[in-house]
């Protein structure tokens, strides 16, 4: 039998830290960003940990067995 292959939109949206977290990048940045204050700057800028429920399902197409 082959190798499962990673799932590359998966790959390229998600990242797992050392700890085991799901992180991704924070939605809303791509424009439209002069109007906003800069505390919502500030945090459109930092990764955010994604949910419980999806961890499994990415980690599952990020780190196939």
């Amino acid at each position: 039998m082959s190798k499962l292959k990673t799932h590359k939109a998966t790959a390229k949206r998600f990242r797992i830290t050392k700890t085991g977290k799901v992180e991704k990048k924070a939605c809303g940045q791509n424009h439209f960003n002069a109007r906003e204050n800069g505390k919502t700057g500030r945090n459109k800028k930092s990764d955010v940990v994604i949910e419980h429920q999806f961890k499994r399902i990415v980690r599952a197409n990020l780190t196939r067995q």
